[in-house]
């Protein structure tokens, strides 16, 4: 035989049993994720993290999801219907580690009213696992990726219209822990920021109803952490004690505004920008997009009470975007020497509201009392009358008038609520005495707080007088022209 012949003879032979060698006896899997463990995961509920996975090598991750419609508290007597991912907002916490197979299972309870879906911006593929999770009520959907890169994600609803469903509460965050990770501390937290649109003023009472014009306008009622106003407040408080490192995961579910999140009394050791690989230190604020996250590191050095806001100061004052961190431990008087926060500053959301809770409830079942008004209304007053009249209604000599046994002030109650609505400038003579000073209007008050406050100013400091009413209020405010745009 010709040489070459015999040789393309043996060769087409070695093929030939080569092949039906791989059909009759496979090769063992060899594959990265034939040789990964099963794990299932185990998301937390905010401000709790799960612990890192502590594992060296990937793995497939089982993480379930369900989704719940749900009536929750957006602030004290206000209600709302949350669209959620695990029955509170943010979303349950997913921490994963980078190359992990994850198989995602998104369950829609047979309950809710609304299909949902879940968009995870870990993952890389067009829409993020949305197409492959439209579930409706009563159904389960699944899907499986990658985990390719590190980093701390955002999760959402992608479901039409997207904004209401992002703005109803489907959002959280998802933690790709680097293969090398974050050295670590003696704490980690989770802060999720979201902007909720009511069609009810901020803190009016009842169950509110989303209003779609207010979120295209961007024109946000509540701006809170963790799904509620006073969600990490008083007892809600995050913890720590002096010297301690804290890493917080802090996201921004929007749908519509930035995040410019700030600790009052603290600067961050590191900050890792859009929770990206880089970082910067000694940072003050950082901005979180909406749909975005930044991963913050702080150790605290001194006890006492630091404030967590958005630095657009009227969403942490006057809509809810403030929370707490309460640090314990010894002074550091080489370092700061001042007194503790006190409630001046932080007004009617220093201490636990359950007052303001109580006259809600029974005002809801028609069983509100005096006491209740009182009660609520001192805590109200805090934040909303006391940095000028002071704590204990003596007002500020030569700018702002006394409450304590003030004649003005108890001689005609239905003027009272007009300068409270309205506002007042100009001379005006209190116990004898004249001053010339400017008060605000507070027509951006609910009526139900502007009665407590009056009716515990009418009934402290030496001065007794008959309760306001909701209606009242209601009746003046609805007699007074407003310029357009005016809070009504």
């Amino acid at each position: 035989m010709h040489s070459r012949q015999a040789t393309l003879l043996v060769a087409l032979l070695l093929a030939t049993g080569c092949s039906e060698a791989r059909k009759s006896s496979p090769a063992p899997a060899t594959s990265a994720a034939a040789a990964e463990e099963t794990v299932k995961a185990e998301p937390t509920h905010a401000p709790a993290v799960p612990p890192p996975t502590g594992r060296d090598r990937p793995a497939k991750v089982v993480v379930d999801l369900e989704v719940k419609e749900v009536v929750r508290e957006l602030a004290d007597g206000v209600k709302y219907t949350f669209w959620t991912f695990g029955g509170q907002v943010p979303g349950r916490f997913i921490r994963v580690r980078q190359g992990d197979t994850v198989e995602l299972h998104l369950q829609n309870h047979p309950d809710n009213k609304m299909p949902h879906n879940i968009d995870l911006h870990a993952v890389t593929g067009p829409g993020g696992g949305a197409a492959s999770t439209f579930t409706a009520p009563g159904h389960q959907t699944q899907f499986t990726f990658r985990a390719l890169n590190s980093g701390l994600y955002v999760y959402h609803c992608a479901t039409a219209p997207v904004g209401m469903h992002v703005a109803n509460g489907m959002y959280g965050l998802i933690y790709v822990e680097p293969t090398q990770p974050l050295p670590p501390v003696d704490h980690e937290f989770y802060v999720m920021q979201g902007d909720f649109y009511t069609v009810g003023k901020y803190r009016e009472k009842g169950l509110q109803p989303f209003d779609m014009q207010k979120a295209i306008e961007e024109n946000a009622t509540y701006v809170v952490f963790n799904g509620s106003e006073g969600s990490l407040i008083g007892d809600n408080a995050l913890r720590a004690k002096v010297g301690e490192k804290i890493r917080i995961f802090v996201g921004n579910g929007g749908p519509n505004l930035i995040s410019s999140f700030h600790l009052i009394g603290e600067i961050f050791d590191r900050v890792y920008g859009e929770a990206g690989t880089s970082f910067s230190e000694n940072v003050q604020t950082t901005v979180v997009p909406p749909g975005g996250a930044a991963i913050v590191e702080l150790t605290v050095q001194v006890p006492g009470t630091y404030i967590l806001v958005d630095h657009a100061l009227f969403r942490a004052f006057n809509k809810g975007a403030l929370g707490m961190l309460k640090v314990d431990g010894p002074e550091q008087k080489e370092i700061y020497s001042g007194r503790e926060i006190d409630s001046v500053y932080l007004g009617d959301k220093a201490t636990a509201t359950g007052a303001m809770q109580t006259a809600a409830e029974n005002a809801a079942k028609g069983a509100l009392t005096r006491e209740d008004q009182i009660a609520a209304g001192r805590q109200l007053f805090l934040g909303t009358c006391s940095p000028c009249h002071q704590l204990e209604g003596q007002g500020v000599l030569g700018a702002f008038p006394p409450l304590a046994k003030s004649d003005f002030l108890m001689a005609d109650k239905q003027r009272s609520i007009g300068i409270v609505l309205n506002g007042k400038t100009g001379p005006i003579t209190v116990n004898g005495k004249e001053l010339n000073s400017v008060m605000p209007p507070l027509s951006q008050l609910p009526d139900d707080d502007i009665a407590n406050i009056l009716t515990f100013v009418r009934n402290s400091w030496g001065n007794t007088g008959a309760a306001v009413t909701r209606d009242e209020v209601s009746a003046v405010r609805s007699s007074t022209p407003r310029p357009p745009g005016a809070a009504r």
